[in-house]
């Protein structure tokens, strides 16, 4: 099995790890360091070697961030992590603050830090994360430096090496065009923003730009490198040379210059006079710093590679198709397996994530998991991103709401999916609440929409009946997702606050609006589609893009109160259940076909 249920870290990481870095700090003469959670690859899940905030402070959270200073440590989780952050740190030597409010930076504002000097590595913070940290910084009184080396880096005796796995070639049946016609198309972009050259920090953009594929990252095919792509299209990238083969060479061809990831700094050095792009948004300030230093100009600007990365052509839209109908043939199995036997009561949450692992196994085509499933019994649904540990299991009880949210890594696509089942017999509350999530999402798949239109433009639609029940979410309504590539990806998003990146053809974007009852349960259904070309629409005078669906699974049609759904809405469902089952039925066995029959009946 791929995924483990004991969580690392705890109280004594801090407790070790703490007096070995305010040795080092006074060493520096440093009185403080600023400490962020993000590696120097803004990696979503990072390598063991770069997990230097659980290292100091014994707190794995995906998100978070912390000060320690030589006489005080203070750690900022979020709502998510509230009750692990306060598990996995010894109260005594760490303070908990909340995220957003007041947040690293604004509780830093608040603090007499006069005469202090805080340390930050500038190869982990963006440049507007610098700027912010210098405000706050200067509001304390404290003076703000730049460390030359990671002051944890030193005290960490035993730190793992770095990922070295083999980067190898990703096919272009499944890219959809050569790594040539995509470094050239990138080039003239830059042509047209009249730079030089980009620099690409970024390792997802870097395995689309150049058709590769990595395993530095757990739940994301990723290499670990950086690149300088240049406005003739031609590219050096910076990688460690052990990963590189001679089949990888020959694929990268003479268009690319393979260079050791130590010569990145003096390669920088060499843009002197040079106009640079590069994205502030996920390349640290040292990538500033370094090409300012040397004399480039630097062009802030997205990422060059993000835009067609997120707009998939017809070859990748193919390959997750195929991967989302594979998908749901093991997903299906396991809604079967839990209507039927973990219907006992007694089936935990660990086995659930083991027995779902193990119907895509038997796919035989999956790489990896697209993330750790989200396995909630009860009230741990009622957590969005809850992750199941040894200490935390849960029984799927009788009466209850099972919310599992899971996906997996093909070397054509990149699933995300999650559903909402009874175990038992659902409360009359659990059913409304569930019809309310299920219009939301209804209303955001049907929806059809101009050029133009962001995903903040469409978010209120998948909100309006929960609002009109005086309910909400918390969380985003959409997310985009690579093929074979990170399960979250921009720079598009379907979410209340401002996104400024219209949505466009070949988008891939989540539908996954939910309810979250504190301390009892949790509903969220979730879907993958993509965006359409414009169409015409009958009697209408623009053409309209829309949602085409990736994800086919059933719906959980015991939760559906059929009488708070309009006609269209029930014929959405319905038409939903016939394209499941039209999919998915010849390729199941006997007893799962004859239960999907069942669960994709008309309303």
């Amino acid at each position: 099995m791929r995924q483990t249920f004991d969580i690392k870290g705890g109280p004594q990481d801090g407790r070790a790890h703490l007096p070995l870095l305010r040795k080092e700090l006074t060493a520096m003469k440093l009185d403080g360091l600023y400490v962020p959670h993000d590696d120097e690859y803004q990696n979503e899940y990072l390598p063991d070697a770069n997990e230097r905030l659980a290292w100091v402070s014994g707190f794995t959270g995906s998100f978070g961030n912390a000060f320690i200073f030589t006489d005080r440590a203070v750690l900022f989780a979020d709502g998510r992590y509230t009750i692990q952050a306060a598990d996995q740190t010894d109260p005594d030597l760490f303070e908990i603050q909340g995220i957003p409010e007041p947040g690293a930076f604004g509780w830093l504002k608040m603090q007499d830090m006069t005469g202090k000097t805080i340390g930050y590595d500038p190869k982990l913070v963006s440049p507007n994360e610098v700027a912010l940290l210098k405000q706050a910084a200067a509001s304390a009184g404290a003076k703000l430096v730049a460390v030359a080396e990671n002051p944890i880096d030193r005290a960490w005796a035993d730190r793992p090496d770095q990922p070295s796995a083999p980067v190898v070639a990703h096919a272009v049946e499944y890219a959809g065009m050569e790594h040539a016609e995509k470094r050239a198309l990138i080039g003239q972009s830059l042509k047209a923003d009249r730079a030089d050259a980009a620099v690409i920090t970024s390792p997802a953009s870097i395995a689309w730009a150049f058709n590769i594929r990595g395993g530095d990252v757990s739940c994301t095919p990723l290499p670990l490198g950086r690149a300088i792509l240049r406005a003739d299209g031609s590219a050096d990238l910076f990688i460690d040379e052990a990963k590189v083969s001679d089949n990888l060479r020959t694929h990268l061809g003479n268009g690319v210059t393979v260079r050791p990831l130590p010569q990145l700094e003096s390669a920088l050095g060499d843009l002197r006079g040079k106009t640079v792009s590069v994205d502030p948004d996920i390349a640290s300030a040292w990538f500033f710093d370094t090409l300012e230093a040397a004399g480039a100009t630097v062009l802030r600007q997205r990422d060059p590679v993000a835009l067609p990365k997120a707009c998939k052509n017809a070859a990748e839209i193919a390959g997750t198709t195929q991967a989302h109908a594979r998908d749901g043939v093991a997903l299906t199995r396991f809604l079967h397996w839990l209507d039927t036997e973990a219907q006992s009561g007694k089936v935990t949450e660990i086995d659930a994530v083991m027995q779902l692992e193990a119907f895509r196994e038997e796919l035989n085509a999956m790489n990896d998991l697209s993330f750790p499933t989200i396995s909630g019994a009860g009230p741990h649904g009622a957590l969005p991103h809850y992750r199941v540990s040894t200490a935390s299991n849960r029984v799927l009880e009788r009466g209850s709401l099972f919310l599992v949210d899971s996906g997996g890594q093909y070397l054509d696509g990149t699933t995300d999916v999650t559903r909402t089942v009874p175990i038992g017999e659902a409360s009359d509350d659990m059913r409304r609440h569930y019809t309310l999530v299920l219009k939301g999402h209804i209303a955001l798949a049907a929806v059809r929409f101009p050029h133009g239109t962001t995903g903040t433009h469409l978010d209120v639609l998948a909100r309006h009946a929960l609002w009109q029940a005086g309910l909400d979410y918390q969380h985003g309504t959409g997310h985009g997702v690579g093929v074979y590539l990170g399960v979250h990806e921009g720079p598009h998003r379907i979410a209340k606050p401002w996104n400024a990146v219209p949505l466009a053809p070949g988008m891939i974007v989540s539908n996954e609006p939910g309810y979250y009852r504190e301390g009892q349960y949790g509903i969220r259904i979730e879907n993958l589609q993509y965006v359409t070309q414009p169409a015409p629409v009958s009697g209408g005078e623009i053409d309209m893009m829309g949602f085409e669906c990736l994800t086919f699974a059933p719906l959980s049609r015991d939760l559906i109160v059929t009488n708070l759904l309009s006609d269209d809405e029930r014929a959405w469902v319905d038409d939903y259940h016939a394209r499941v089952r039209d999919l998915l039925s010849d390729k199941l066995d006997d007893g799962v076909k004859a239960w999907l029959k069942g669960a994709c009946a008309p309303l």
